[in-house]
Parts: C-alpha cells; sequence; structure tokens
C-alpha cells in the first residue's frame, strides 16, 4: 500500500478520536488488549520465524530466543504489574496545603503514539514497545522498517486481524512514508535506531513539543574489556556467540574489545576455536548463521575485509548469493583507528590491545567518547569491576557476561547521550508511556487567611512564624 500524507492524517486523527472515548483508560480492558497480543505472537509463531528467516536468516530457535520469545515474556510481566503500577498514588498534602488533606497523582497515558521500529529484531523492538504502549493506554501508530519486508508483511497482518485500526496499525514504506508520520502531531514517540536518524526524529518532534524516547546504538560504539586476570576461555565463548548472533547487527553488540596484551594472543586463540566450534570453519555455508539485512551492509563488510586485509585474524569471507559474512577479528587496532570511532553493527570485531597496568587511561578514552548503549568487562577482579561498571556513563552492561542484562525482569532497558534516553520493559515501559498528573483536593472549610494578604505589620510576622512551623 502506498501512502499519502492525507491518509497518514486520517489515522491519527481516528486513533485520536477513539483515544477521546476514555475505552483505553480502563486497566482491565488493557489487560484484554495485552492478553490479545500474546495470544496472536502464540499463534503466529511459525509465520514469525518464516519471517525472519527471510529477513535475516534467523533460525527457528534463534527467532524465537532473541525475538519472539521475550516479546511473550514482557507481556507476562507488564500483564502481573500492571494493576499495581497504574494505580493513583496517595500522598498527605501537608501543613503548607491546610486544610487540604490529600493529593493524587494520576499515571496518564499520553494520547496517539507513533513507534519506529528497526530492521534487527523486528518483532521484538515493534511489539516490545507496543507492549509498553498499550500498558500505558495509549494508541499506537507502528511504522516499521522496509529493510525487513516480509517480517513486517507478518506483523501487519498480525495487528490488523487483532486490533481495529483506530487503535492500533501498522504502516509500512521506506524514509519518506517515515517522514510523513513525523510530520503528523503525534503525543508520544518511540524510536529504535541510529543517533543520526534520532536527531533528525528529535527535530520533527520539537515542532509539536512531543515527547519522545530513543533507543540507539551508540555513536562510537559498545565496548568490551578483558583483563589479563579473565577466564579466557568462558569470555572468548560468550563474545564468540553475541557476535555470532543476528550477525552482529546488534544495539548492544560488542563494537570492540580491549584485550589485555599480556594475554592477547591467547584470548585470540580461544575465540578463534570459539567461531569454529560454534558455527564452523565456513559461517557464510552455515544455514544457521544470520546473513546481512541488505546487499549494501555486505558491500560494507568487503570494504572493511580490504581495508584491514593484512591484520585479519579470522574470518574475511563470504557468500554475496545469501549476504552471509564471517565474524572477522582484526587485531591489532589502534584505539584512535577508524574502525573503532563509528558503530560497524556487522560481523566485524576489532580488538585493542592495552597494557592491563594502564587500564585507567583506557577507561579515560571511552568516557571521552559517546556513551555507549551497553558496555561488558571481563575480570576476576571484582571490585575493579563494579567500581568501572558504577561509574562509566552506558545504558546497560556486565561482569563476565554478555546481553543478558537485558532479560532481566524489573530492570529498565535504556542509552544515555548519543545511545538514547528514557528507558522501558516492564513497569519502565509504563512509566515511559505515561505522564504523572497531580492533583490537589481542597476544602470549602477551616480555611486560614495564612497566604493572603495582607503580609506586612503584625499580621506578616505571625504569618512568618506560622510558615516557618509548617517547614519542618
Amino acid at each position: 500500500m502506498s501512502y499519502t500524507e492525507e491518509a497518514i492524517r486520517g489515522i491519527v486523527e481516528k486513533q485520536r478520536r477513539f483515544f477521546r472515548t476514555g475505552a483505553t483508560l480502563d486497566v482491565k480492558w488493557r489487560i484484554e488488549q495485552l492478553k490479545k497480543l500474546k495470544k496472536a505472537v502464540a499463534d503466529r509463531r511459525e509465520e514469525l520465524e518464516a519471517a525472519l528467516y527471510e529477513d535475516l536468516g534467523k533460525s527457528p530457535i534463534e527467532a524465537y530466543l532473541c525475538d519472539i520469545g521475550p516479546v511473550i515474556v514482557e507481556v507476562d510481566e507488564i500483564i502481573g504489574g500492571i494493576r499495581k503500577w497504574a494505580r493513583p498514588e496517595r500522598h498527605f498534602s501537608g501543613l503548607m496545603c491546610f486544610p487540604s488533606l490529600t493529593t493524587t497523582v494520576y499515571k496518564m497515558p499520553y494520547g496517539v503514539s507513533l513507534i519506529i521500529s528497526p530492521f534487527n529484531f523486528p518483532v521484538l523492538l515493534t511489539l516490545g514497545v507496543l507492549a509498553a504502549s498499550i500498558s500505558g493506554g495509549n494508541t499506537a501508530v507502528l511504522k516499521t522498517s522496509s529493510k525487513s519486508a516480509a517480517s513486517t508483511k507478518a506483523l501487519k497482518k498480525l495487528i490488523a486481524d487483532t486490533y481495529p485500526e483506530e487503535y492500533v496499525t501498522v504502516i509500512d514504506g521506506g524514509h519518506d512514508v517515515a517522514d510523513m508520520c513525523l510530520d503528523q502531531r503525534f503525543d508520544k514517540i518511540f524510536y529504535t535506531g541510529s543517533p543520526a536518524v534520532a536527531k533528525h526524529v528529535l527535530e520533527k518532534a520539537s515542532q509539536n513539543l512531543t515527547s519522545v524516547a530513543l533507543e540507539l546504538g551508540g555513536e562510537t560504539g559498545n565496548w568490551c574489556i578483558v583483563r589479563k586476570d579473565a577466564d579466557l576461555k568462558d569470555a572468548a565463548r560468550k563474545i564468540a556467540f553475541f557476535k555470532i548472533c543476528n550477525a552482529g547487527q546488534i544495539c548492544i553488540n560488542i563494537n570492540q574489545i580491549a584485550v589485555a596484551e599480556e594475554v592477547a594472543e591467547e584470548f585470540l586463540s580461544e575465540l578463534k576455536k570459539e567461531f569454529v566450534r560454534q558455527i564452523g570453519e565456513k559461517p557464510e555455508e552455515n544455514p544457521e548463521y544470520p546473513k546481512l539485512i541488505t546487499p549494501s551492509v555486505y558491500e560494507k563488510c568487503e570494504r572493511l575485509a580490504s581495508a584491514y586485509k593484512d591484520r585479519i585474524v579470522t574470518g574475511g569471507t563470504g557468500n554475496k548469493e545469501t549476504l552471509r559474512y564471517a565474524p572477522t577479528v582484526v587485531y591489532p587496532v589502534k584505539i584512535d583507528e577508524e574502525i573503532v570511532m563509528h558503530e560497524l553493527f556487522c560481523p566485524f570485531l576489532p580488538v585493542v590491545p592495552f597494557k592491563d597496568g594502564e587500564t585507567e587511561a583506557l577507561l579515560d578514552v571511552i568516557a571521552e567518547r559517546e556513551h555507549p548503549l551497553a558496555m561488558y568487562v571481563f575480570t576476576s577482579d571484582k571490585k575493579w569491576a563494579k567500581r568501572v561498571m558504577s561509574t562509566q556513563q552506558y545504558g546497560g552492561g556486565c561482569i563476565n557476561e554478555v546481553c543478558v542484562h537485558m532479560m532481566v525482569k524489573g530492570v529498565p532497558f535504556n542509552g544515555t547521550g548519543h545511545s538514547g534516553m528514557g528507558a522501558y520493559h516492564g513497569e519502565w515501559g509504563f512509566r515511559e508511556f505515561t505522564h504523572p498528573q497531580t492533583v490537589l483536593t481542597g476544602s470549602t472549610r477551616f480555611n486560614l487567611p495564612l497566604r493572603e494578604h495582607p503580609y506586612s505589620g503584625k499580621a506578616g510576622e505571625t504569618k512568618r512564624k506560622l510558615l516557618k512551623r509548617f517547614e519542618k
């Protein structure tokens, strides 16, 4: 379907009219919509898995592990907690507000939300965000990626069969259609993608002062630090798994590794063994290994391989017909080289050696760059690790582990600075898609003239004394 600005405006206006009926304010009704979403995802699992294989070459297990299953987990968490989260908060108004006794904070939906999702996890990063929007009591327009066409087609059918257009709908198309959406007046925009496009989204949103949440990859990429006291086999095993996953096309994936030079050769040896163990000596021929989303990404890999051909430790090969490109490790790489100055979003993994005794200098360089979405450290020194993870600025991360921090219930997923703003997952998603409204209940009796003129003379002094007493 081809969209026009008029058609998109009509969809938004239709959703705004539906929102104003008040139907979405009822928490029980929201739970019913969440249950519908869960059932639709479960019922169409095979269809979604097939779409993910067509778009990204994800095997059914990887598709369920990384894209489909987490949506069901997210919906279950929201259903279990939404009654508590949505409950109005009651507060004592305080002596300064006498004779008022109670003040209530209502958790109100924004209204009509626009969710712009990416190609790399088209199911999770569309329906997971939708679940948060529904939990807050909003309607939703889903602008899915044109790059993951099969997934967009499957999502469009799933949503159309589950919800009326005036409540939730999917809009497909390219950047021109996305701009048509951004030209409309939405009440909340949630964008997942690159920092460069995020600036454009913010600029568009500013025209209507629309609240925006951004989940980005981090402009200079996510760091992983491997100290000389790390369990190298364990680190290599986990890092290899993560780089294989979705062929490196993950916003929280490791963009570059800093490895203590004292153990660099041993670590690289273990890393090569793990790639072979997990996906074989020719991963580009392994049907379970995911593919790159477009030929242009494959060509980027070829350019990188050509530029760093003398330093490729493993990988550097691919199959242009299937768009599969092997995990490719480049070593050694200096910390200021171009390849570690921006997000790669592909199977390349540059390795930067550093002297273990100069770790603080490495951390200073990382801190000076744009804040990453994720950070990972491998070490047996838990005290050092906790200090680093509690003082560096990034979205989230792990100590002696990769990526699974985003699977923990009750905690936020978010970035900071160039890796994003806002947070979601569970209650954090509910908060992101609602705004607090404070309402004080006054009284028509026992009203004192404390706040009224006159403020001078004896009356003023008496009022000052009372005010100071009320401060305590």
